[in-house]
Protein backbone atom coordinates (compact mmCIF):
# COMPACT_ATOMS: atom_id res chain seq x y z
CA UNK A 1 0.00 0.00 0.00
CA UNK A 2 1.02 3.59 -0.57
CA UNK A 3 0.70 4.40 3.17
CA UNK A 4 -2.01 4.01 5.73
CA UNK A 5 -3.00 7.77 5.78
CA UNK A 6 -4.97 9.21 2.94
CA UNK A 7 -3.42 11.06 0.92
CA UNK A 8 -5.16 14.58 0.91
CA UNK A 9 -7.28 14.69 -2.14
CA UNK A 10 -7.07 17.41 -5.25
CA UNK A 11 -9.48 18.48 -8.13
CA UNK A 12 -8.54 20.49 -10.66
CA UNK A 13 -11.19 22.07 -10.17
CA UNK A 14 -9.56 23.73 -7.12
CA UNK A 15 -7.67 25.92 -9.00
CA UNK A 16 -6.60 27.28 -12.17
CA UNK A 17 -3.18 28.25 -14.13
CA UNK A 18 -2.42 30.13 -17.13
CA UNK A 19 -0.47 28.07 -20.00
CA UNK A 20 2.64 30.26 -18.68
CA UNK A 21 2.26 29.12 -15.00
CA UNK A 22 1.70 25.95 -15.73
CA UNK A 23 4.88 25.65 -18.04
CA UNK A 24 6.77 27.36 -15.65
CA UNK A 25 6.10 24.88 -13.34
CA UNK A 26 6.68 21.64 -15.55
CA UNK A 27 10.00 23.29 -16.74
CA UNK A 28 10.97 23.32 -13.10
CA UNK A 29 9.92 19.98 -12.38
CA UNK A 30 11.68 18.38 -15.24
CA UNK A 31 15.09 20.39 -14.34
CA UNK A 32 15.20 18.62 -11.30
CA UNK A 33 14.34 15.07 -12.68
CA UNK A 34 16.85 15.46 -15.48
CA UNK A 35 19.73 17.48 -13.57
CA UNK A 36 19.51 14.31 -10.51
CA UNK A 37 19.27 11.75 -13.48
CA UNK A 38 22.59 12.81 -14.66
CA UNK A 39 23.92 13.38 -11.38
CA UNK A 40 23.50 9.81 -10.95
CA UNK A 41 25.13 9.35 -14.28
CA UNK A 42 28.56 11.50 -13.04
CA UNK A 43 28.81 9.53 -9.92
CA UNK A 44 29.04 6.04 -11.15
CA UNK A 45 31.31 7.56 -13.44
CA UNK A 46 33.57 8.79 -10.77
CA UNK A 47 33.09 12.67 -11.73
CA UNK A 48 31.13 13.00 -8.27
CA UNK A 49 32.92 11.91 -4.83
CA UNK A 50 31.47 11.63 -0.93
CA UNK A 51 28.16 11.65 -0.38
CA UNK A 52 24.98 12.43 -2.99
CA UNK A 53 21.55 12.40 -1.80
CA UNK A 54 18.92 12.48 -5.01
CA UNK A 55 15.77 14.00 -5.34
CA UNK A 56 13.85 12.08 -7.44
CA UNK A 57 10.01 11.91 -6.97
CA UNK A 58 9.91 15.14 -4.97
CA UNK A 59 9.76 17.73 -7.36
CA UNK A 60 6.46 18.98 -6.59
CA UNK A 61 7.09 20.22 -3.23
CA UNK A 62 10.75 21.75 -4.50
CA UNK A 63 8.62 23.40 -7.45
CA UNK A 64 5.36 24.23 -5.77
CA UNK A 65 7.07 25.65 -2.75
CA UNK A 66 9.31 28.12 -4.37
CA UNK A 67 7.27 29.30 -7.23
CA UNK A 68 5.04 30.51 -4.74
CA UNK A 69 7.15 33.17 -3.30
CA UNK A 70 9.66 35.96 -5.05
CA UNK A 71 12.97 35.34 -6.13
CA UNK A 72 13.90 37.90 -3.48
CA UNK A 73 12.60 35.36 -0.51
CA UNK A 74 15.18 33.00 0.73
CA UNK A 75 15.29 29.40 0.49
CA UNK A 76 17.19 27.23 2.79
CA UNK A 77 17.15 23.38 2.55
CA UNK A 78 18.99 20.14 3.43
CA UNK A 79 21.66 17.61 2.49
CA UNK A 80 19.33 16.90 -0.67
CA UNK A 81 19.40 20.56 -1.67
CA UNK A 82 20.33 20.62 -5.65
CA UNK A 83 16.61 20.51 -6.57
CA UNK A 84 15.48 23.37 -4.21
CA UNK A 85 18.45 25.18 -5.75
CA UNK A 86 17.06 25.09 -8.71
CA UNK A 87 14.27 26.16 -8.17
CA UNK A 88 15.70 29.23 -6.41
CA UNK A 89 17.35 29.89 -9.71
CA UNK A 90 20.43 28.86 -9.03
CA UNK A 91 21.83 28.00 -12.80
CA UNK A 92 22.15 24.60 -13.23
CA UNK A 93 26.21 24.80 -14.41
CA UNK A 94 27.03 26.32 -11.32
CA UNK A 95 25.77 23.79 -9.13
CA UNK A 96 27.46 21.32 -11.36
CA UNK A 97 30.16 22.76 -11.05
CA UNK A 98 30.22 22.27 -7.16
CA UNK A 99 29.38 18.94 -7.11
CA UNK A 100 32.23 18.33 -9.59
CA UNK A 101 34.53 20.31 -6.57
CA UNK A 102 35.32 23.04 -9.40
CA UNK A 103 36.24 27.07 -8.31
CA UNK A 104 33.33 28.33 -10.65
CA UNK A 105 31.09 26.03 -8.26
CA UNK A 106 28.20 28.02 -6.77
CA UNK A 107 30.17 27.35 -3.27
CA UNK A 108 33.49 28.11 -5.10
CA UNK A 109 33.87 24.11 -5.08
CA UNK A 110 34.39 23.62 -1.08
CA UNK A 111 30.57 22.56 -0.28
CA UNK A 112 29.79 19.47 -2.40
CA UNK A 113 26.95 18.26 -3.04
CA UNK A 114 25.13 18.82 0.54
CA UNK A 115 26.34 22.58 0.75
CA UNK A 116 25.20 24.29 -2.02
CA UNK A 117 24.87 28.31 -1.25
CA UNK A 118 24.34 31.23 -3.28
CA UNK A 119 24.06 35.19 -2.03
CA UNK A 120 22.77 35.90 -5.29
CA UNK A 121 19.75 34.00 -4.98
CA UNK A 122 19.14 33.57 -1.64
CA UNK A 123 19.91 30.36 -0.90
CA UNK A 124 20.68 30.42 2.28
CA UNK A 125 22.98 26.47 2.49
CA UNK A 126 22.24 22.90 2.11
CA UNK A 127 23.01 21.33 5.58
CA UNK A 128 24.39 17.87 5.75
CA UNK A 129 22.80 17.69 9.62
CA UNK A 130 19.56 16.39 10.06
CA UNK A 131 17.56 19.29 11.21
CA UNK A 132 21.03 21.56 11.30
CA UNK A 133 19.30 24.46 8.96
CA UNK A 134 15.90 24.88 11.11
CA UNK A 135 17.55 27.43 13.60
CA UNK A 136 19.39 28.57 10.66
CA UNK A 137 16.06 29.76 8.26
CA UNK A 138 14.69 31.00 11.83
CA UNK A 139 17.48 33.28 12.20
CA UNK A 140 16.98 34.46 8.42
CA UNK A 141 12.96 34.93 9.40
CA UNK A 142 13.80 36.79 12.07
CA UNK A 143 15.90 39.62 10.41
CA UNK A 144 13.49 40.16 7.81
CA UNK A 145 11.05 40.86 10.78
CA UNK A 146 13.61 42.89 12.67
CA UNK A 147 14.79 45.23 9.44
CA UNK A 148 10.86 45.89 8.49
CA UNK A 149 9.52 46.53 12.11
CA UNK A 150 12.53 47.73 14.14
CA UNK A 151 14.56 48.99 11.63
CA UNK A 152 11.50 50.19 9.76
CA UNK A 153 12.69 49.15 5.76
CA UNK A 154 9.35 48.53 4.04
CA UNK A 155 11.11 46.74 1.48
CA UNK A 156 12.11 43.97 3.92
CA UNK A 157 9.24 41.73 3.79
CA UNK A 158 10.85 38.45 2.41
CA UNK A 159 9.39 35.13 3.42
CA UNK A 160 11.53 31.61 4.19
CA UNK A 161 11.10 28.54 3.40
CA UNK A 162 12.65 25.79 5.26
CA UNK A 163 12.66 22.65 4.08
CA UNK A 164 13.42 19.15 6.05
CA UNK A 165 12.62 15.24 6.13
CA UNK A 166 10.52 13.76 8.71
CA UNK A 167 13.21 12.57 10.63
CA UNK A 168 13.89 15.87 11.17
CA UNK A 169 10.55 16.26 13.16
CA UNK A 170 11.51 14.93 16.23
CA UNK A 171 14.74 16.60 16.47
CA UNK A 172 15.09 19.29 18.99
CA UNK A 173 15.55 22.01 16.90
CA UNK A 174 12.63 21.63 15.07
CA UNK A 175 10.34 22.09 18.47
CA UNK A 176 12.20 25.23 19.93
CA UNK A 177 12.33 26.86 16.15
CA UNK A 178 8.54 26.63 15.91
CA UNK A 179 7.98 27.82 19.27
CA UNK A 180 10.08 31.06 18.49
CA UNK A 181 8.41 31.29 15.36
CA UNK A 182 5.41 31.49 16.94
CA UNK A 183 5.98 33.86 19.77
CA UNK A 184 7.22 36.14 17.20
CA UNK A 185 5.54 35.64 14.36
CA UNK A 186 8.29 35.00 12.02
CA UNK A 187 7.60 35.26 8.21
CA UNK A 188 8.81 31.53 7.64
CA UNK A 189 7.05 28.56 5.96
CA UNK A 190 8.19 25.47 7.74
CA UNK A 191 7.98 22.80 5.34
CA UNK A 192 8.61 19.00 6.44
CA UNK A 193 8.89 16.47 3.33
CA UNK A 194 7.48 13.56 4.30
CA UNK A 195 8.88 10.80 2.11
CA UNK A 196 8.33 7.95 4.74
CA UNK A 197 11.92 7.49 5.56
CA UNK A 198 14.81 9.05 7.38
CA UNK A 199 17.32 6.97 6.18
CA UNK A 200 16.16 3.04 6.96
CA UNK A 201 13.80 4.37 9.68
CA UNK A 202 10.32 3.90 8.43
CA UNK A 203 8.55 6.73 9.47
CA UNK A 204 5.71 4.73 11.52
CA UNK A 205 8.26 3.35 13.79
CA UNK A 206 9.84 6.59 14.47
CA UNK A 207 7.42 8.80 15.59
CA UNK A 208 4.63 8.94 18.27
CA UNK A 209 2.51 10.94 16.13
CA UNK A 210 2.83 10.04 12.50
CA UNK A 211 0.57 13.22 11.03
CA UNK A 212 3.10 15.77 11.19
CA UNK A 213 1.33 18.88 10.80
CA UNK A 214 -0.66 18.58 13.74
CA UNK A 215 2.00 19.62 15.84
CA UNK A 216 1.64 22.78 14.98
CA UNK A 217 -0.97 22.87 17.24
CA UNK A 218 0.93 22.66 19.94
CA UNK A 219 2.27 26.21 19.31
CA UNK A 220 -0.47 27.77 17.89
CA UNK A 221 0.50 27.69 15.03
CA UNK A 222 -1.37 27.10 11.21
CA UNK A 223 -0.62 23.13 10.38
CA UNK A 224 -1.38 22.03 6.53
CA UNK A 225 -1.30 18.22 5.00
CA UNK A 226 -0.62 18.47 1.31
CA UNK A 227 -0.01 16.29 -1.51
CA UNK A 228 3.67 16.41 -2.39
CA UNK A 229 2.95 14.43 -5.29
CA UNK A 230 0.49 17.10 -7.02
CA UNK A 231 2.75 20.27 -7.91
CA UNK A 232 -0.83 22.32 -7.62
CA UNK A 233 -1.69 21.48 -4.92
CA UNK A 234 1.62 21.83 -3.16
CA UNK A 235 1.65 25.82 -4.88
CA UNK A 236 -2.29 26.40 -3.72
CA UNK A 237 -1.21 25.49 0.29
CA UNK A 238 2.26 27.24 -0.46
CA UNK A 239 0.88 30.48 -1.61
CA UNK A 240 -1.56 31.13 1.18
CA UNK A 241 1.06 30.54 3.89
CA UNK A 242 3.27 32.85 2.15
CA UNK A 243 0.12 35.20 1.94
CA UNK A 244 -0.16 35.30 5.59
CA UNK A 245 3.71 35.53 6.28
CA UNK A 246 4.26 38.51 4.47
CA UNK A 247 0.90 40.10 5.96
CA UNK A 248 2.58 39.55 9.20
CA UNK A 249 0.48 36.83 10.78
CA UNK A 250 3.50 34.49 11.03
CA UNK A 251 4.35 31.30 10.27
CA UNK A 252 2.66 27.63 8.66
CA UNK A 253 4.55 24.39 8.57
CA UNK A 254 3.45 22.14 6.00
CA UNK A 255 3.83 18.43 5.35
CA UNK A 256 3.80 17.57 2.23
CA UNK A 257 3.36 13.81 1.41
CA UNK A 258 5.91 12.44 -0.76
CA UNK A 259 8.33 9.56 -1.61
CA UNK A 260 11.71 9.06 -2.75
CA UNK A 261 12.48 7.20 -5.61
CA UNK A 262 15.72 6.15 -5.11
CA UNK A 263 17.86 5.00 -2.06
CA UNK A 264 19.00 7.56 0.45
CA UNK A 265 22.22 8.10 -1.35
CA UNK A 266 23.55 6.64 -4.37
CA UNK A 267 25.59 4.46 -1.67
CA UNK A 268 22.74 3.13 -0.37
CA UNK A 269 21.23 0.13 -1.78
CA UNK A 270 18.06 0.57 -1.34
CA UNK A 271 17.07 -2.74 0.26
CA UNK A 272 14.76 -1.85 3.41
CA UNK A 273 11.44 -0.42 1.15
CA UNK A 274 9.79 -3.01 -0.33
CA UNK A 275 9.70 -3.48 -4.32
CA UNK A 276 5.60 -3.21 -3.75
CA UNK A 277 5.58 0.00 -1.83
CA UNK A 278 8.35 1.69 -4.62
CA UNK A 279 6.10 0.66 -7.12
CA UNK A 280 2.77 1.89 -6.02
CA UNK A 281 4.66 5.25 -5.49
CA UNK A 282 6.11 5.24 -9.07
CA UNK A 283 2.25 5.37 -10.15
CA UNK A 284 2.20 8.41 -8.92
CA UNK A 285 4.64 10.39 -10.38
CA UNK A 286 4.51 13.94 -10.15
CA UNK A 287 5.76 14.84 -13.79
CA UNK A 288 3.87 12.77 -15.66
CA UNK A 289 0.70 13.45 -13.43
CA UNK A 290 1.04 17.45 -13.86
CA UNK A 291 2.12 16.56 -18.08
CA UNK A 292 -1.54 14.73 -18.60
CA UNK A 293 -3.10 16.94 -16.30
CA UNK A 294 -1.15 20.20 -18.91
CA UNK A 295 -2.78 18.40 -22.20
CA UNK A 296 -5.85 17.49 -20.57
CA UNK A 297 -6.90 21.29 -20.04
CA UNK A 298 -5.27 22.24 -23.31
CA UNK A 299 -2.44 24.37 -21.61
CA UNK A 300 0.35 22.69 -23.69
CA UNK A 301 0.60 19.95 -26.49
CA UNK A 302 2.88 16.64 -26.23
CA UNK A 303 5.39 18.48 -28.89
CA UNK A 304 5.47 21.27 -26.61
CA UNK A 305 6.16 19.80 -23.44
CA UNK A 306 8.80 16.99 -25.51
CA UNK A 307 10.33 19.91 -26.54
CA UNK A 308 10.50 21.26 -23.28
CA UNK A 309 12.19 18.17 -22.13
CA UNK A 310 14.86 18.31 -25.46
CA UNK A 311 15.75 21.77 -24.33
CA UNK A 312 16.05 20.81 -20.86
CA UNK A 313 18.72 17.54 -21.83
CA UNK A 314 20.79 19.90 -23.94
CA UNK A 315 21.04 22.42 -21.10
CA UNK A 316 22.13 19.99 -18.49
CA UNK A 317 24.63 18.42 -21.08
CA UNK A 318 25.86 21.97 -21.31
CA UNK A 319 26.43 22.08 -17.34
CA UNK A 320 28.39 18.69 -17.49
CA UNK A 321 31.02 20.34 -19.73
CA UNK A 322 31.56 23.24 -17.88
CA UNK A 323 31.81 21.29 -14.78
CA UNK A 324 34.71 19.17 -16.86
CA UNK A 325 36.09 22.42 -18.45
CA UNK A 326 35.99 24.53 -15.37
CA UNK A 327 39.26 24.74 -13.36
CA UNK A 328 39.57 23.40 -9.65
CA UNK A 329 40.43 25.31 -6.80
CA UNK A 330 43.95 26.92 -6.21
CA UNK A 331 46.01 25.15 -3.88
CA UNK A 332 46.60 29.11 -2.82
CA UNK A 333 43.53 29.66 -1.48
CA UNK A 334 42.91 26.76 0.85
CA UNK A 335 42.11 29.03 3.83
CA UNK A 336 39.64 31.54 1.44
CA UNK A 337 36.27 32.19 2.33
CA UNK A 338 36.71 31.37 5.71
CA UNK A 339 36.02 34.74 6.84
CA UNK A 340 34.47 37.78 5.85
CA UNK A 341 36.81 39.68 3.42
CA UNK A 342 36.96 43.11 3.01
Amino acid sequence: MVQERVLPKFSALQTSITREEGLILYEDMVLGRTFEDKCAEMYYRGKMFGFVHLYNGQEAVSTGITKAMRPDDFVCSTYRDHVHALSAGVPARQIMAELFGKETGCSKGRGGSMHLFSAEHNLIGGFAFVAEGIPVATGVALQSRYRREAMGDPKADQVTACFFGDGASNNGQFFECLNMASLWKLPILFVVENNKWAIGMAHDRASSETEIYKKAKVFGMEGVEVDGMDVLAVRDVAQNAVARARAGEGPTLIEALTYRFRGHSLADPDELRSPAEKEEWLTRDPIKSFQAYLMQQKLASQAELTAIDKKIQADIEEAVTFAEESPDPDPKDLYRYIFVED
